[in-house]
């Protein structure tokens, strides 16, 4: 018989040493090395086996292989079809992550009660009690939705193979632990492992599974970096707990697009999709203010119009202070230097404060001629007229460049009723349609538009 083996795992990287050392060899983390016994393993069937294929695959010519088109189920839920890229592919391992209490079980129970095929959500944190008060405040039937609290993988396929769901959900893998390892539940081996099995399990049965994450205090998701690279879709769900909304964004994606957004409002019934975001990241004050600029952002295919906020003060405590919430700070601080050198604008012994309203995280770079103008604004205290809209990309030299899918900018622009819009100027050379109810106002230079709106 074989005899059972001790190593150590390194719960950082998942290395394995032979003996018990401080510092981990492969990754140079400190502590981290875990005792694990490992015991004999029987032979387990391979994907090929439990899809009826033949133990050894033979090569096979590529243009012998047909292409078939995998058939999307729809979630029912508009924002999710989005980041998925129009639904859920059969035999996909879906990974969510986020942090506490952002809503992550909320979403997929919210989903559950809503599909018409059979549903299995395996818990292994929550109660079968604590699952129901959650699924009546939802006030879904949840008669298609059935319940497991179990934490063993081999069990949980079991009961899979057993119920042949249409959806698995798990909450979560950090919980699930396999009978072949005899570490902890959380540890990188037990992640690895379980993980790996319901690949395995998804691809041979064809039922997609949807996997919730922890996430680590940098804000990465917990466990080994193999997890993320197992699953076909990673999705971050993030947000403010203090706030209402909630943003769902893809950053893996193997089926479809991975620039994709979905927002959500967080209620006291669930979660409510926001088709339309722009009109609730606008400012409602009637009263036109310094420091506000409107940026025509695109997130995916979704344009979005989003409040640039800008607050520029004298420093009174020696060292100007720069803060950004929801944009780049080095990119602020690119476009301060370039106010500075080509517009002659003191900002260097001001302290400057930028926001992006509604608790948004924007990197598209067509904001930065309204943040330009939000800073200018802020700076001599006069306030843009609530009917302007910016798009544009602004290079170190002070010259304004061109964006991509200005159409889509300005028809949403237009749709909410802005009169006047800034774009650059190499953009309206190439402008193929335009709506009538909006004024074009091309620019080349950061010079221009301070000539235009602060004089």
């Amino acid at each position: 018989m074989a005899k059972t083996k001790t190593i150590f795992v390194c719960q950082s990287c998942g290395g394995t040493s032979p003996k018990m050392e401080g510092k981990c060899r492969h990754c140079g983390e400190w502590n981290t090395l875990v005792e694990q016994v490992q015991k004999p393993q029987a032979k387990r069937s391979t994907f090929a086996q439990a899809s009826g294929q033949r133990n050894s695959a033979a090569p096979v010519r590529l243009t012998d292989i047909a292409a078939e088109k995998g058939q999307r189920v729809s979630s029912q839920d508009d924002e999710l079809n989005r980041v998925l890229g129009g639904g859920i592919v059969p035999g996909s391992v879906i990974l969510i992550g986020g942090q506490p209490g952002i809503g992550k079980s909320t979403l997929l129970l919210q989903v559950a009660l809503n599909l018409s095929g059979t549903i299995l959500y395996v818990t292994g944190e929550e109660s079968a009690s604590q699952i129901k008060m959650r699924a009546n405040r939802l006030k879904g039937d949840g008669s298609n939705c059935h319940i497991l609290t179990e934490t063993n993988v081999q069990d949980i396929m079991t009961a899979a193979t057993t119920i042949k769901p249409s959806l698995l959900i798990v909450d979560s893998i950090q919980t699930l632990q396999s009978p072949d390892i005899t570490s902890t539940p959380g540890s990188v081996s037990q992640v690895r492992e379980c993980a790996g099995e319901l690949q395995q399990f998804a691809k041979a049965t064809g039922i997609p599974t949807v996997l919730i994450g922890h996430i680590t205090k940098e804000g990465s998701l917990a466990g080994p970096k193999l997890l993320e690279h197992i699953v076909d879709v990673v999705l971050q769900f993030e947000g403010d707990r203090h706030h209402t909304y909630r943003i769902l964004r893809t950053i893996k994606n193997r089926f479809g697009s991975t620039s994709e957004l979905g927002i959500y409002e967080m209620r006291a019934d669930g979660l409510r999709e926001v088709s339309n975001p722009s009109e609730l990241l606008l400012s409602q004050n009637e009263d036109e203010l310094s420091g506000s600029a409107i940026a025509a952002a695109l997130e995916g295919n979704r344009p979005l119009l989003i409040e640039t906020q800008a607050l520029v003060t004298k420093a009174v405590y020696g060292n100007p202070q720069r803060s950004t919430t929801g944009f780049d700070l080095r990119r602020m601080n690119m476009l301060l230097a370039v106010l500075d050198k080509r517009g002659g604008l003191p900002f260097g012994q001001c302290d400057v404060f930028l926001n992006l309203a509604g608790g948004l995280r924007m990197d598209d770079p067509a904001i930065d001629l309204a943040v330009l103008s939000a800073l200018m604004s802020s700076l001599r205290d006069v306030a843009i007229p609530a009917t302007v809209a910016f798009a544009g990309e602004v290079g170190l030299s002070g010259e304004v460049r061109a964006v991509s899918h200005i159409e889509q900018r300005l028809i949403e622009a237009a749709r909410l009723g802005f009169t006047d819009m800034y774009i650059p100027a190499t953009n309206l050379r190439g402008l193929s349609k335009q709506p009538n109810t909006i004024r074009l106002h091309p620019i080349s230079k950061v010079e221009e538009i301070y000539e235009r709106l602060m004089t």
